[in-house]
């Protein structure tokens, strides 16, 4: 009977000491549970800052670029598939408004062409006879429609023609009358009227024929100016009378006094 009592005893012991070891493990593992879901909780409620901290810091960071945004045609209604850049829109500057004093218009008056007077026109049989009487065309006009000796009222007619044509080809006006008067006379000769043909311009049929009077008298202009009175001419040797002569009438020895005693008519 004692040695069954004791064996219980013995056996009561190893089981009390293995309940106590499994009480203790079950208590350990708790624990461990308890700790883990603290931390695990503590790492739950620190993340939260953490991330609003990152949040804040990205809303900080966000300033406005002057890089373009792209939209495509399709969101702007547009069929063209491409790309399109549009600026993102960004204050705009103010500007002053400048003050501009105000300054008077000076309005200058026209140059004042200096010309010669009718009374104090003057010639000369060596004159050079490119060089312009300096008349105006009004007192070039009332000049001529003065001259006794145009008989026919040709020259008083073409006036202003005559004046232009001067003008253009750089031709003395009361020489160029003159040579007119003598080649064709003070009424214009018929042959030279019918012809056009003012100052005798010849070929191998004789006078050359224009088709109007502007045509005649601007072709006479021309040839005097471009083969006779233009240094590099095809019959320049001069721009005098008696230069013009060795070409324009080599067989004449009157021809120089006949041109300037017309020249001298129209002076008054």
């Amino acid at each position: 009977m004692e040695e069954n009592n004791n064996l219980n005893n013995g056996e009561r012991k190893v089981l009390i000491s293995v309940k106590v070891s499994t009480l203790l493990i079950v208590l350990l593992v708790i624990i461990v549970a308890v700790i883990a879901f603290v931390k695990i909780s503590n790492a739950g409620n620190k993340q939260e800052p953490v991330q609003q901290t990152v949040h804040s810091m990205e809303t900080e960071e966000k300033v406005p670029t002057k890089e373009p945004i792209k939209i495509t045609a399709r969101s702007s209604g547009i069929r063209n598939p491409e790309l399109i850049s549009i600026d993102e829109p960004q204050e705009e500057p103010q500007i002053q408004e400048e003050i501009v004093p105000e300054v008077e218009e000076v309005v200058e008056a026209p140059e004042q062409i200096e010309t010669t007077k009718i009374e104090d026109v003057t010639i000369s049989v060596d004159m050079d006879l490119t060089v312009r009487t300096g008349l105006s065309r009004e007192d070039f006009i009332t000049l001529i429609s003065g001259v006794k000796a145009d008989t026919s009222g040709f020259f008083e007619e073409n006036a202003g023609l005559i004046y232009d044509l001067c003008e253009k080809y750089s031709l003395n006006e009361i020489f160029f009358c003159g040579l007119i008067s003598a080649e064709s006379g003070w009424n214009i000769a018929s042959n030279h009227r019918n012809t056009h043909n003012y100052i005798s311009l010849m070929s191998s049929n004789g006078l050359i024929r224009f088709a109007s009077v502007e045509e005649g008298l601007e072709k006479a202009a021309e040839t005097l100016h471009n083969k006779y009175l233009t240094p590099g001419g095809s019959f320049y040797y001069g721009p005098t009378l008696s230069a013009m002569k060795t070409r324009f009438c080599p067989a004449s020895s009157t021809w120089v006094s006949l041109v300037y005693g017309r020249m001298a008519q129209i002076l008054p």
